[in-house]
């Protein structure tokens, strides 16, 4: 076995011993250290039929936030494995080198945030923050530049809240859904890029958290989740641009909540979730322009909190916990839309 083959068969081992924390049946672990073996170098050609694993992150996390600036996936906050407690830390991944980087880390320690990229900068806004041995939401928005490897605290929400999700469309970002106190919200609050201001959007149909939103074609979609006593929904709806009112559309195929979204090509694809059952591998994609739900290939790795970002014609399945509850993931897999 020559020097580079031993390097790379080494890189492959410390990926799969690094990629699942919190247990894992003897099965369930074989099957994740295959998928773990995505080696640095340039990122492999991907397909439409199946998911391909790519370079694992340098942590393991879950229920964090992601988005994409150019050739970058930045990936903020969550629950980090090892000492299960809320981290600032803040990764990126170079799609085209297929390799991983830390970055400063945020002002806050966070989970369950949501971000999103607008004008070459990083965004995160909501989340809980970690106080003693529980959780509490906050009111922020986060500012990531760059070019100067540096935060700034921008003009904070009128609601505190995690669990939420956020898209950014022409220059607002909307913050969804999310919850409060335990409670579920289908409040909507919308922030003016260039005026530095929110305002109050229209309300959720269904009041929900853990949800994703996606932004395709001008408008924003709002995608399952779940609420307290209610369990997982199926449930989709549309915000035109501009829009006054939520529009319903048809469910989707899998009730499902913990999920992450992208979209492609004005689609919007929606991947991971967990259900009582355990984690959810389905991944469906909905064409606007048929009005209908169609399946894809499964997830390599079924993952909730995960994070989910489109870059061309592909989607990106980040980190997230392979087993309900406070498990975690430094796996990276994508997937070729046709």
């Amino acid at each position: 076995m020559g020097r580079e083959e031993r390097r790379r068969t080494l890189v492959g081992l410390l990926a799969a011993l690094a990629l699942v924390g919190g247990g894992c049946s003897a099965t369930e672990g074989k099957e994740r250290a295959l998928l773990a073996t995505g080696a640095p170098g340039p990122s492999p050609a991907l397909r439409s039929d199946r998911w391909t694993a790519l370079r694992p992150a340098g942590l393991a996390r879950t229920e964090v936030a992601a988005a994409r600036l150019g050739r970058h996936i930045y990936v903020a906050g969550g629950f980090e494995r090892g000492s299960g407690r809320t981290t600032a830390a803040v990764e990126r991944y170079d799609i085209r080198a297929n390799r991983w980087a830390r970055v400063r880390s945020m002002p806050l320690a966070l989970n369950h945030a949501a971000a999103v990229a607008h004008g070459g900068r990083l965004y995160v806004v909501g989340g809980y923050e970690q106080a003693g041995d529980s959780s509490r939401e906050v009111a922020s928005l986060l500012r990531y530049e760059p070019g100067r490897d540096r935060w700034r605290r921008l003009t904070p929400p009128p609601t505190a809240r995690g669990a939420l999700a956020a898209a950014a469309v022409g220059d607002r970002l909307y913050a969804v859904g999310g919850a409060a106190s335990g409670r579920a919200l289908a409040t909507v609050e919308v922030y003016d890029f260039d005026r530095a201001r929110w305002a109050a959007g229209p309300d959720l149909s269904v009041a929900r958290e853990h949800l994703a939103v996606a932004a395709a074609g001008g408008a924003v979609y709002a995608l399952a989740g779940r609420a307290a006593g209610q369990g997982n929904f199926a449930v989709a709806e549309r915000l035109p641009a501009r829009g006054r009112r939520w529009q319903r559309l048809p469910d989707m195929r899998k009730p499902r909540g913990g999920i992450a979204a992208a979209a492609v090509a004005g689609r919007v694809v929606v991947f991971g979730g967990e259900e009582e059952a355990g984690t959810i591998r389905e991944v469906e994609l909905f064409d606007p322009a048929r009005e209908r739900w169609r399946r894809l290939p499964d997830l390599g790795i079924p993952r909730h909190g995960l994070g989910g970002v489109a870059y061309r014609d592909r989607v990106y399945a980040i980190e997230g916990g392979p087993e309900p509850g406070l498990f975690y993931s430094n796996a990276l897999e994508a997937l070729a839309i046709r």
